[in-house]
């Protein structure tokens, strides 16, 4: 039995070593898992922050840029039905001025047949202006109105294709 004592203590060196070994690679493997688990997280968690961010500034700058095109649309509107007032303005003073033509000539006439010929002749001129004039602000109307919707229609249109990009990705 003493030749057993130290056989049996060896034993128990060698369990307490192997175990002390299994528990030791058991602690390293759980602090590298748990390190690799972190540092996964931290670059799951930077890479979605970074595309936050990407996109709160991306909407920052669209944003910004329908800002811009509201105020050059408003601008455009405004110089536009400017011109639109200017030219009707003009056009009532030109007709007020063949009106008063129109009535000195008939201040003149002598005959009923110089007064038929002056009105015929007047009510063809206002008839030609009016008719001129009607097809120049249809024209400018149809510009303006040209003029201030292609950057909505674009900046709307970026907007779809903006939209429709993360879908398709």
């Amino acid at each position: 039995m003493a030749n057993e004592s130290p056989k049996v203590a060896r034993l128990a060196t060698d369990t307490v070593s192997t175990a002390a070994t299994a528990a030791t690679t058991a602690t390293e493997n759980v602090a590298s898992k748990a390190t690799n688990f972190a540092e996964a997280g931290t670059t799951q968690m930077r890479s979605a922050m970074e595309q936050a961010s990407k996109a709160a500034q991306e909407f920052a700058e669209f944003s910004r840029g329908n800002a811009e095109i509201f105020t050059q649309v408003a601008q455009t509107w405004m110089m536009g039905t400017q011109d639109l007032s200017r030219q009707a303005f003009a056009f009532a003073q030109a007709l007020t001025d063949h009106t008063l033509e129109g009535a000195r000539a008939l201040a003149t006439v002598k005959s009923l047949k110089e007064a038929a010929e002056i009105q015929a002749n007047f009510a063809r001129g206002t008839l030609d202006r009016v008719m001129s004039e009607t097809t120049k602000m249809q024209e400018a109307s149809l510009r303006l109105a040209e003029q201030v919707t292609t950057p909505v229609t674009q900046r709307v249109s970026l907007a779809m294709e903006r939209a429709t990009k993360p879908l398709a990705a």
